[in-house]
């Protein structure tokens, strides 16, 4: 899946999720990606085994990432209700070492939360170097969620003169920023839209209230949501014109294909960490002589206690 690929006559990671990836804003359409693959890209079988395959390969890099412990890997998965948030990372990450994972999932700022500005709850559970870091939803609600509702401001408690509609230029130049100043620190951002159609999201959320083991998934809120799903769009339009950068890119998926959005969202992620070439630490002459002498001690004391035993019989 390297570059190399190239060779054997396929893609690598990095063109297969181009077409997907937003560097800059300008003149970013979200109407001009779809919410569902190509024909060529539909198989669900085949992607549900290169799926397996990218687990393996992410499980491989996140020992890499964690031995060298100099950098960090968030993933910002955002999209409307249904869209396949909780399934990526579920199936995504199925075969890395949960140790190494830190998933957190944003609903609306209560209690000490509102009383902080708010990035600071995000920034509060920010992956430590050397981890994978999965936020479901995000600050990005702040700009999305609550621009459709701008009543939710009231509940921030903030003062009323900040609260203009300048407010949502301001906070989209701030989270620019703050990912840029990430990027410095050796946290490499990667922001996934997950792009479902109003009819694909109207299937899953018939199919939860159908199911007695996913109607608890079932929310009215979703339907409310619904009812607004042009301004939804507009606002996620404007966030990632504002957003999307070369340090910080975001990935719009088709989403109505969930084999394929979960195939991707691992390929973005692989990607990422592929870029960093990330090593093993190596260990210095005199600290691996060290390591042999102490190896050489140890396989003698087993010896010596099997042959303590043999004649003990």
């Amino acid at each position: 899946m390297k570059a190399t690929d190239k060779k054997n006559g396929r893609k690598s990671l990095s063109e297969l999720i181009a077409p997907y990836r937003v560097d800059s804003g300008k003149g970013f359409r979200l109407k001009d990606y779809a919410t569902a693959p190509g024909n060529s890209d539909g198989d669900k079988d085949k992607n549900g085994k290169l799926l397996e395959e990218c687990s393996k390969r992410l499980s491989s890099l996140q020992e890499r990432l964690h031995a060298e412990g100099r950098w960090a890997l968030l993933l910002i998965l955002q999209g409307m209700d249904a869209s396949g948030k909780d399934g990526a990372i579920k199936n995504v990450m199925s075969g890395v070492d949960p140790q190494g994972v830190d998933v957190s999932s944003f609903k609306a700022p209560a209690g000490v939360e509102v009383e902080h500005d708010f990035l600071w709850r995000c920034a509060a559970v920010m992956p430590r170097r050397g981890r994978i870091g999965i936020f479901n939803r995000s600050y990005y609600e702040e700009v999305v969620a609550v621009r459709v509702y701008p009543q939710f401001l009231d509940n921030q408690r903030l003062p009323q003169s900040l609260m203009g509609k300048k407010i949502w230029g301001e906070r989209l130049a701030d989270i620019a920023q703050y990912e840029n100043y990430l990027a410095h620190n050796g946290i490499v951002v990667r922001k996934i839209m997950l792009n479902i159609s109003r009819e694909e999201q109207k299937k899953r959320l018939l199919a939860r209230v159908e199911d007695p083991d996913k109607m608890w998934k079932f929310s009215p809120d979703d339907l409310r949501d619904r009812q607004r799903w042009p301004e939804f769009m507009g606002a996620y339009e404007e966030a990632i014109q504002a957003t999307a950068s070369k340090a910080a890119p975001w990935f719009v998926v088709p989403a109505d294909d969930k084999p394929f959005a979960r195939l991707t969202v691992a390929r973005i992620a692989i990607d990422a960490l592929e870029g960093l070439d990330l090593a093993f630490p190596t260990v210095a002459p005199d600290k691996a002589a060290a390591a042999r002498e102490a190896a050489a001690r140890l396989a003698a004391e087993s010896n010596l206690g099997n042959k303590a035993a043999k004649k003990g019989r």
